[in-house]
Protein backbone atom coordinates (compact mmCIF):
# COMPACT_ATOMS: atom_id res chain seq x y z
CA UNK A 1 0.00 0.00 0.00
CA UNK A 2 1.12 3.55 -0.65
CA UNK A 3 -0.72 5.96 1.62
CA UNK A 4 1.17 8.97 0.25
CA UNK A 5 0.09 8.49 -3.36
CA UNK A 6 -3.39 7.43 -2.26
CA UNK A 7 -5.40 4.62 -0.69
CA UNK A 8 -8.97 3.95 0.47
CA UNK A 9 -9.40 2.78 4.06
CA UNK A 10 -12.73 1.36 5.19
CA UNK A 11 -13.43 1.99 8.87
CA UNK A 12 -16.30 0.77 11.06
CA UNK A 13 -16.76 3.93 13.11
CA UNK A 14 -17.56 3.19 16.76
CA UNK A 15 -20.36 4.70 18.83
CA UNK A 16 -19.49 8.00 20.48
CA UNK A 17 -16.60 8.93 18.18
CA UNK A 18 -16.89 11.74 15.64
CA UNK A 19 -16.03 11.07 12.02
CA UNK A 20 -13.14 13.54 12.34
CA UNK A 21 -12.00 11.73 15.49
CA UNK A 22 -11.84 8.45 13.56
CA UNK A 23 -9.95 10.19 10.75
CA UNK A 24 -7.46 11.75 13.19
CA UNK A 25 -6.86 8.40 14.92
CA UNK A 26 -6.11 6.66 11.62
CA UNK A 27 -4.08 9.54 10.16
CA UNK A 28 -1.82 9.72 13.22
CA UNK A 29 -0.96 6.04 13.03
CA UNK A 30 -0.44 6.03 9.26
CA UNK A 31 1.79 9.11 9.44
CA UNK A 32 3.87 7.48 12.17
CA UNK A 33 4.14 4.27 10.19
CA UNK A 34 5.15 6.00 6.95
CA UNK A 35 7.49 8.39 8.74
CA UNK A 36 6.04 11.76 7.76
CA UNK A 37 4.51 14.55 9.81
CA UNK A 38 1.02 14.22 8.36
CA UNK A 39 -0.43 12.10 5.56
CA UNK A 40 -3.12 13.96 3.62
CA UNK A 41 -6.40 12.33 4.67
CA UNK A 42 -10.13 13.00 4.28
CA UNK A 43 -13.41 11.16 4.75
CA UNK A 44 -16.49 10.66 2.58
CA UNK A 45 -19.89 11.04 4.22
CA UNK A 46 -19.96 12.24 7.82
CA UNK A 47 -21.53 10.01 10.48
CA UNK A 48 -23.02 11.51 13.65
CA UNK A 49 -21.10 10.66 16.86
CA UNK A 50 -23.95 8.42 18.02
CA UNK A 51 -23.99 6.50 14.72
CA UNK A 52 -21.77 3.56 13.82
CA UNK A 53 -20.71 1.87 10.61
CA UNK A 54 -19.08 2.44 7.24
CA UNK A 55 -16.74 5.44 7.03
CA UNK A 56 -14.53 5.67 3.94
CA UNK A 57 -11.20 7.41 4.51
CA UNK A 58 -9.10 8.59 1.57
CA UNK A 59 -5.39 9.38 1.60
CA UNK A 60 -3.11 11.22 -0.81
CA UNK A 61 -4.55 11.81 -4.28
CA UNK A 62 -7.55 9.63 -3.43
CA UNK A 63 -8.92 12.59 -1.43
CA UNK A 64 -9.94 14.02 -4.82
CA UNK A 65 -12.51 11.20 -4.99
CA UNK A 66 -14.39 12.28 -1.84
CA UNK A 67 -17.12 14.26 -3.62
CA UNK A 68 -17.74 11.39 -6.03
CA UNK A 69 -17.92 8.85 -3.21
CA UNK A 70 -20.45 10.99 -1.34
CA UNK A 71 -22.83 10.72 -4.32
CA UNK A 72 -23.08 6.95 -3.89
CA UNK A 73 -26.21 5.49 -2.35
CA UNK A 74 -26.12 4.42 1.29
CA UNK A 75 -27.80 1.77 3.41
CA UNK A 76 -28.62 2.15 7.09
CA UNK A 77 -30.24 0.14 9.83
CA UNK A 78 -31.98 2.19 12.51
CA UNK A 79 -34.00 1.71 15.67
CA UNK A 80 -36.73 4.21 16.52
CA UNK A 81 -38.47 4.79 19.83
CA UNK A 82 -42.09 5.67 19.15
CA UNK A 83 -44.14 7.92 21.41
CA UNK A 84 -41.47 10.48 22.31
CA UNK A 85 -39.24 13.09 20.70
CA UNK A 86 -35.97 14.87 21.47
CA UNK A 87 -34.67 18.21 20.10
CA UNK A 88 -31.94 16.45 18.10
CA UNK A 89 -34.20 13.54 17.04
CA UNK A 90 -31.77 11.09 18.69
CA UNK A 91 -30.24 10.33 22.10
CA UNK A 92 -27.96 13.37 22.13
CA UNK A 93 -30.72 15.23 24.02
CA UNK A 94 -33.32 14.24 26.61
CA UNK A 95 -36.94 13.54 25.70
CA UNK A 96 -38.83 16.82 25.40
CA UNK A 97 -42.33 15.54 24.60
CA UNK A 98 -44.37 12.34 24.73
CA UNK A 99 -47.24 11.21 22.52
CA UNK A 100 -49.95 8.52 22.46
CA UNK A 101 -49.04 5.18 20.87
CA UNK A 102 -52.09 3.00 21.61
CA UNK A 103 -53.27 3.26 18.01
CA UNK A 104 -49.97 2.15 16.44
CA UNK A 105 -49.88 -1.32 14.89
CA UNK A 106 -47.43 -3.11 12.62
CA UNK A 107 -49.91 -2.76 9.76
CA UNK A 108 -50.14 1.02 10.27
CA UNK A 109 -46.35 1.36 10.34
CA UNK A 110 -45.92 -0.63 7.12
CA UNK A 111 -48.59 1.48 5.42
CA UNK A 112 -46.95 4.73 6.55
CA UNK A 113 -43.47 3.66 5.42
CA UNK A 114 -44.60 3.33 1.81
CA UNK A 115 -45.20 7.10 1.67
CA UNK A 116 -41.48 7.75 2.24
CA UNK A 117 -40.21 5.76 -0.75
CA UNK A 118 -39.13 7.76 -3.80
CA UNK A 119 -38.36 11.47 -4.08
CA UNK A 120 -39.59 13.26 -0.95
CA UNK A 121 -39.16 16.61 0.75
CA UNK A 122 -37.17 16.53 4.00
CA UNK A 123 -36.22 19.28 6.44
CA UNK A 124 -32.75 18.67 7.94
CA UNK A 125 -32.40 18.51 11.74
CA UNK A 126 -31.82 21.82 13.51
CA UNK A 127 -28.89 20.11 15.23
CA UNK A 128 -27.01 19.48 11.98
CA UNK A 129 -23.99 20.76 10.06
CA UNK A 130 -26.18 22.58 7.52
CA UNK A 131 -24.98 26.15 7.03
CA UNK A 132 -27.10 29.24 7.62
CA UNK A 133 -25.33 32.42 6.57
CA UNK A 134 -21.94 30.82 7.09
CA UNK A 135 -22.74 29.30 10.50
CA UNK A 136 -23.52 25.67 11.25
CA UNK A 137 -27.12 25.10 12.31
CA UNK A 138 -26.10 23.19 15.44
CA UNK A 139 -23.79 26.04 16.50
CA UNK A 140 -26.64 28.56 16.25
CA UNK A 141 -29.01 26.21 18.07
CA UNK A 142 -26.57 25.71 20.95
CA UNK A 143 -26.31 29.49 21.27
CA UNK A 144 -30.07 29.59 21.79
CA UNK A 145 -30.83 31.13 18.39
CA UNK A 146 -33.83 30.23 16.26
CA UNK A 147 -32.97 28.01 13.29
CA UNK A 148 -35.05 27.80 10.12
CA UNK A 149 -34.00 25.23 7.53
CA UNK A 150 -35.63 24.76 4.14
CA UNK A 151 -36.87 21.39 2.92
CA UNK A 152 -34.69 19.57 0.40
CA UNK A 153 -35.55 16.89 -2.13
CA UNK A 154 -34.02 13.54 -1.18
CA UNK A 155 -34.44 10.05 -2.57
CA UNK A 156 -35.22 6.86 -0.65
CA UNK A 157 -35.10 3.75 -2.83
CA UNK A 158 -35.92 1.16 -0.15
CA UNK A 159 -37.53 1.39 3.29
CA UNK A 160 -38.28 -1.82 5.14
CA UNK A 161 -39.68 -2.51 8.61
CA UNK A 162 -37.46 -5.24 10.05
CA UNK A 163 -38.84 -5.39 13.60
CA UNK A 164 -41.64 -3.98 15.75
CA UNK A 165 -42.06 -4.50 19.50
CA UNK A 166 -45.58 -3.39 20.56
CA UNK A 167 -44.77 -3.59 24.30
CA UNK A 168 -41.86 -1.15 24.13
CA UNK A 169 -43.02 0.69 21.00
CA UNK A 170 -39.64 0.24 19.36
CA UNK A 171 -39.32 -0.35 15.64
CA UNK A 172 -36.33 -1.13 13.42
CA UNK A 173 -35.92 -0.23 9.76
CA UNK A 174 -33.54 -0.74 6.86
CA UNK A 175 -33.13 2.29 4.59
CA UNK A 176 -31.44 2.68 1.19
CA UNK A 177 -31.11 6.34 0.28
CA UNK A 178 -29.23 8.97 -1.69
CA UNK A 179 -27.01 11.90 -0.76
CA UNK A 180 -28.32 14.42 1.76
CA UNK A 181 -30.73 12.10 3.59
CA UNK A 182 -30.92 12.53 7.36
CA UNK A 183 -32.13 9.37 9.08
CA UNK A 184 -32.83 11.46 12.20
CA UNK A 185 -35.25 13.58 10.16
CA UNK A 186 -36.77 10.42 8.70
CA UNK A 187 -37.42 9.18 12.25
CA UNK A 188 -39.07 12.50 13.13
CA UNK A 189 -41.27 12.37 10.02
CA UNK A 190 -42.26 8.73 10.55
CA UNK A 191 -43.38 9.63 14.07
CA UNK A 192 -45.48 12.51 12.76
CA UNK A 193 -47.01 10.35 10.01
CA UNK A 194 -48.03 7.88 12.72
CA UNK A 195 -49.79 10.76 14.57
CA UNK A 196 -47.30 10.30 17.38
CA UNK A 197 -43.61 11.08 17.83
CA UNK A 198 -40.33 9.23 17.31
CA UNK A 199 -36.60 9.56 17.78
CA UNK A 200 -33.56 7.45 16.90
CA UNK A 201 -32.03 5.19 19.54
CA UNK A 202 -29.55 3.43 17.22
CA UNK A 203 -28.15 4.05 13.75
CA UNK A 204 -25.64 2.08 11.69
CA UNK A 205 -24.48 2.75 8.14
CA UNK A 206 -24.18 -0.74 6.71
CA UNK A 207 -23.16 0.23 3.18
CA UNK A 208 -21.76 3.18 1.21
CA UNK A 209 -21.74 2.44 -2.51
CA UNK A 210 -20.28 -1.05 -2.87
CA UNK A 211 -18.46 -0.93 0.49
CA UNK A 212 -20.23 -2.98 3.16
CA UNK A 213 -19.69 -3.01 6.90
CA UNK A 214 -18.17 -6.49 6.57
CA UNK A 215 -15.37 -4.89 4.53
CA UNK A 216 -14.47 -2.45 7.30
CA UNK A 217 -11.77 -2.41 9.98
CA UNK A 218 -12.65 -1.51 13.56
CA UNK A 219 -10.73 1.25 15.29
CA UNK A 220 -9.58 -1.26 17.93
CA UNK A 221 -8.08 -3.51 15.25
CA UNK A 222 -6.63 -0.78 13.05
CA UNK A 223 -3.08 -0.75 14.46
CA UNK A 224 -2.78 -4.53 14.12
CA UNK A 225 -4.15 -4.32 10.56
CA UNK A 226 -1.66 -1.57 9.70
CA UNK A 227 1.26 -3.65 10.98
CA UNK A 228 0.31 -6.42 8.55
CA UNK A 229 0.36 -4.19 5.45
CA UNK A 230 3.24 -3.98 3.00
CA UNK A 231 3.77 -0.24 2.74
CA UNK A 232 5.58 1.14 -0.30
CA UNK A 233 8.17 3.85 0.32
CA UNK A 234 8.33 3.13 4.06
CA UNK A 235 12.12 2.81 4.24
CA UNK A 236 12.71 5.91 2.12
CA UNK A 237 10.52 8.13 4.27
CA UNK A 238 11.93 6.75 7.51
CA UNK A 239 15.41 7.53 6.20
CA UNK A 240 14.34 11.07 5.38
CA UNK A 241 13.13 11.56 8.96
CA UNK A 242 16.47 10.33 10.32
CA UNK A 243 18.61 12.73 8.22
Amino acid sequence: MNFLTGEYIYINKPYGMTSFGALAYVRTRISRKVGVKRVKTGHAGTLDPLATGVLILCTGKKTKEIERLQLHDKEYTATLQLGSTTPSYDLEHEVDQTYPTEHITRELIEEVLTSFVGDIQQVPPQYSACKIGGDRAYELKRKGKEVQLAAKTIHISELELTDFQPKTMQMSIRVCCGKGTYIRSLARDIGRALHSGAHLTALCRTRLGSVRIEDCITIDNFSAWLDQQEIEGLSYHNNEIQK
